[in-house]
């Protein structure tokens, strides 16, 4: 998408998600659980995570997978961006649940 296509729409970006001192779970978990190594794909990884979280909270690999599918990642496999991505779902639904 070209910047001027998002005139008048909100935009979030990875740097909304936590700070250096409290990282979003999502971020923990990328971290936890290796899901990052050079950082290409890793913005992009994050926002489509969140995305599908926000309207999935328990994905399955498979719909992971699907959901990351339009980002290229050139060196973890995948594999670990699973992980975390799922790990990070486990953690946020404990956070919800134990808020009601």
């Amino acid at each position: 998408m070209f910047a001027v296509q998002a005139d008048g729409c909100e935009v979030t970006t990875v740097e909304s998600l936590g700070s250096i001192n409290k990282l979003h779970p999502l971020q923990q978990a990328f971290w936890e659980e290796h899901g990052l190594q050079c950082g290409f794909c890793t913005p992009g990884m994050l926002m489509v995570a969140i995305e599908l979280l926000s309207k999935n909270p328990n994905p399955t690999e498979d719909e992971i997978r699907e959901a990351i599918s339009g980002n290229l990642c050139r060196c973890t496999g995948y594999q670990n961006i699973v992980k975390s991505i799922a790990s990070a779902a486990k953690k946020m639904r404990a956070v919800t649940e134990a808020a009601a």
